[in-house]
């Protein structure tokens, strides 16, 4: 049984690679572009669930929520938030008028399928629901979004929020370089005061937890002169 989730996204590009990345997922998946459009289509089609570009034409993300979550058309619709926005009183509202989750762009999308499955899972619809392992697997490393766990070579490992999020970004999509503005990215929301030099220190913590040898890595790697990489073999 798959989900049929609704896409609202005003960059085509961006729209089809998410439409993508969902039916490779088992998903089906139904694409609008305008804030207008997704209200009416949630409406008619009712679908499990709605990735939603805050930054929409005619109707914006919150006016969206707004039309969802409000006394005139109330629909428990799970709503995952896409926004280039970081200020914190935007999320916050999001949240607010009932986003049930959101992801800061540039954003993975292997990570936003991780995102979509455990909100899924929480609402009872979907895959989630039916105890499938939402864990996300890489360089000896297991990262799962829903319980918030990390295993090296299947032992548990004790990591920070952002360190959390850093290495689930990295493991959904090993040998990608990231450079540390975007490794920042993913901090959002637990480093809000953060610099990019921060980062060296996420990663030279993690290396010690997650490595033989954290002076000679094998899988979380340097890219001089650019950024970091999870090896996608060890």
């Amino acid at each position: 049984m798959c989900a049929h989730v609704l896409v609202a996204e005003d960059d085509e590009k961006q729209a089809e690679l998410i439409r993508r990345s969902l039916l490779a997922d088992g998903h089906t998946a139904t694409v609008v572009h305008d804030g207008a459009a997704a209200l009416d289509t949630a409406r008619r089609l009712r679908p499990d669930l709605l990735v939603l570009d805050l930054m929409l034409p005619v109707l914006d993300g919150f006016g969206v929520c707004r039309g969802l979550r409000g006394d005139d058309g109330e629909l428990d619709v799970p709503v995952v938030m896409l926004t280039a926005r970081s200020a914190e009183d935007d999320l916050l509202l999001g949240l607010e008028l009932g986003a049930d989750d959101y992801l800061t762009k540039p954003y993975s999308p292997r990570e936003l399928m991780a995102r979509i499955r455990t909100v899924l899972r929480r609402s009872g619809r979907g895959p989630g629901a039916r105890g499938e392992d939402p864990a996300v697997r890489a360089a000896g490393l297991s990262v799962d979004p829903v319980r918030h766990e990390v295993r090296c070579d299947g032992v548990p490992v004790d990591v920070t929020p952002a360190e959390f999020q850093i290495l689930l970004a990295m493991a959904a999509e090993p040998e990608r370089v990231f450079t540390r503005r975007q490794l920042l990215q993913c901090t959002r929301g637990f480093d809000r005061s953060s610099t990019e030099r921060a980062v060296d220190v996420h990663i030279m913590n993690l290396r010690r937890k997650i490595e033989a040898d954290s002076r000679r890595p094998v899988r979380l790697l340097t890219v001089f002169g650019v950024g970091y990489k999870l090896s996608g073999r060890l």
